[in-house]
């Protein structure tokens, strides 16, 4: 598996690697929706946690250990998502990471950005890519499973989060000889 950071398009939505230009932009898409912050992310980039994600984000990105995307829609950064738990000699990785504007949600951005990130990943060697959710996270459950994934279980107490909460995490994952069938269903939801 070659896996690249490189610039991704689709008509709704453009997927860049992250970098300093869209720092600003980002912290603004962050500060929109302190609540889902608060509830549903094991971490906060809301308000005065930015600064700190921002730079373990950036120093995961410089190690390999991410490759980290910018979510532009209108020609500015409105949320992000990434490729981490790279796994090279076993071809698989994760999406993740995943935050939108509310304004972004619900529409096309979030489909086409997996169908971008999912066909980069298989058409670069990867056999697996799961996806982990907070299992209290419905939206975003009920969004993996529209994808086409699987889902293979729950991680009981998997994580603390930054406020505290133990929670549970569900894993789903597309392995590549799904891809097709996953491609193609996507592809007629976004036409």
């Amino acid at each position: 598996m070659q896996l690249t950071g490189k610039t991704l398009e689709h008509r709704v939505v453009r997927l860049e690697p992250m970098g300093e230009a869209h720092q600003a932009d980002l912290r603004a898409a962050c500060d929109a929706d302190p609540a889902t912050w608060y509830e549903l992310y094991p971490y906060s980039m809301q308000g005065e946690h930015f600064d700190a994600v921002w730079a373990r984000l950036m120093t995961d990105m410089a190690a390999g250990r991410t490759i980290a995307f910018a979510v532009v829609v209108d020609g500015r950064c409105q949320g992000m998502t990434t490729y981490s738990g790279i796994d090279g000699p076993n071809h698989a990785l994760e999406i993740g990471g995943t935050y939108y504007a509310p304004s972004l949600r619900g529409g096309a951005v979030n489909p086409a950005c997996k169908r971008l990130l999912l066909g980069h990943a298989f058409a670069c060697g990867a056999d697996r890519v799961q996806f982990r959710v907070d299992a209290i996270n419905g939206r975003s459950r009920s969004a993996v499973l529209k994808l086409g994934a699987m889902q293979e279980g729950i991680f009981r107490h998997d994580r603390i989060t930054w406020t505290g909460r133990v929670r549970d995490t569900v894993f789903f994952s597309i392995l590549a000889d799904e891809w097709p069938a996953v491609r193609d269903r996507l592809d007629a939801r976004l036409a």
